[in-house]
């Protein structure tokens, strides 16, 4: 009941809330979590996030009829996660630690989705039509990511709140199916 109510309820919403009163196609949560008073919000965001992957990844993995590699990704993913919150996104007054704190902040989210897109293919790869609408799920996720991209021409909040909640129900959806 617990995990229903992170995955379902608790993400989703302060996922929203944190961007609450701002353009999601002209700023993004780098920008909104670097602003005075709400840093302390971006780090807390971070945590709960970083620590739902964390612990739902961890388990598909140990749910896995075998060894699914990559699993390294999981620590690295979160790792990167905790650098991009907690380095600060002031390009005028501190821009090296800008660069990195979009650096950390990608390759989070693109070891997170190289994580769960290896743990789905081998899936597939023992049951293709129970883990086929995962791969197919999984992949308008990636298309849908880049439209969004592409029309903001930023990583803006709006593609981040998508692959925030869709990766999030993707992952609790994916733990169910090997429990």
């Amino acid at each position: 009941m617990l995990l229903w109510f992170i995955t379902y309820i608790l993400i989703p919403i302060n996922t929203i809330l944190f961007v609450q009163g701002s353009n999601w196609f002209t700023t993004n949560f780098s920008v909104i979590g670097n602003r005075i008073g709400r840093e302390e919000e971006f780090v807390l965001w971070g945590l709960m996030v970083g620590i739902y992957f964390f612990w739902s990844l961890r388990q598909i993995a140990l749910r896995m009829p075998v060894a699914p590699g990559f699993t390294w990704l999981i620590p690295l993913a979160m790792t990167l996660l905790a650098f991009a919150v907690t380095t600060p996104y002031l390009p005028e007054k501190l821009p090296l630690k800008s660069r990195l704190h979009i650096v950390f902040a990608f390759l989070s989210a693109f070891c997170l989705f190289l994580c769960l897109w290896r743990f789905i293919w081998i899936l597939y790869q023992y049951n293709r039509e129970k883990y086929r609408l995962f791969l197919i799920g999984l992949s308008g996720i990636a298309l849908f990511s880049l439209l969004l991209f592409l029309a903001a021409g930023i990583i803006s909040s709006a593609l981040e709140i998508f692959f925030t909640i869709t990766s999030v129900l993707m992952v609790r959806r994916l733990y169910l199916s090997l429990v």
